[in-house]
């Protein structure tokens, strides 16, 4: 079974990981007659760093970014060449300040669409960073649900000789294929800017998850609203299914 299944049912505590889907950057900065990356910029400036710095001061382990989807790569060439840029800079700049607080990066999604400059800082920062236990900060890049799925059984397949029909696969083995295997599922998904979907975040591990929709704009999503969700999660009965 999953990670959930054996956790007690009842009222929610401090969850152990928190996921969030960051919509409305770009609706953040047309809002002010900005160009679409200035709402990114702003974000990965200032938002997440103090998410994951509230989040260390609750006792919450894992916190999960949405920052780039399978999709994202169908906007205009434009704003693609500037998400790529800002998603260098922040992985040759940012990163080590995590790491100089103890935090630790994982990132999920087919990495191998990035430019090479990108793999190669990718590579460099999990490298740094893999020892640190402080929290987890784990970044969803050219990340989709199916996507995520398809690779891990293309992987599972790969692994074995008999017909995947005849191995006697379970939830936890197939776990182990999946981008966030070794991670705790999360506890709350957290949603900014007003849709009420996941659009296909995380569909394998949010079986249990919470969900939190705000009409927040992930720029204006500051710690004082991260407390407003944890707030209304430590109100909810937790059943898991029981």
């Amino acid at each position: 079974m999953k990670q959930f299944n054996n956790l007690p049912a009842g009222k929610a505590g401090i969850p152990n990981h928190i996921a969030i889907i960051m919509d409305g950057n770009r609706r953040w900065a047309k809002s002010r007659h900005l160009p679409s990356l200035a709402g990114h910029k702003y974000a990965a400036d200032h938002i997440v760093e103090e998410l994951t710095e509230k989040a260390g001061e609750m006792g919450i382990k894992y916190v999960t970014f949405w920052a780039w989807s399978t999709e994202n790569w169908g906007r205009e060439e434009k704003e693609v060449k500037g998400m790529m840029k800002l998603l260098h800079y922040y992985l040759n700049q940012k990163i080590a300040i995590f790491h100089k607080k103890g935090a630790k990066l994982r990132v999920i999604g087919d990495t191998s669409k990035f430019p090479h400059n990108i793999q190669t800082s990718l590579k460099k920062s999990l490298e740094k960073t893999k020892n640190n236990t402080k929290i987890t900060i784990i970044f969803a890049l050219n990340y989709g649900g199916r996507d995520e799925i398809l690779r891990a059984i293309k992987r599972l397949s790969g692994n074995y000789q008999l017909p995947i029909t005849n191995y006697q696969l379970t939830q936890e083995e197939f776990s182990k294929y999946l981008d966030t295997a070794g991670i705790p599922d999360p506890d709350i998904i957290i949603r900014t800017g007003g849709e009420k979907r996941l659009s296909g975040f995380l569909p394998w591990q949010s079986e249990y998850s919470e969900l939190y929709f705000t009409d927040t704009l992930f720029p204006d999503f500051n710690k004082k609203e991260l407390q407003k969700s944890i707030d209304w999660y430590q109100q909810r009965n937790r059943r898991f299914g029981r």
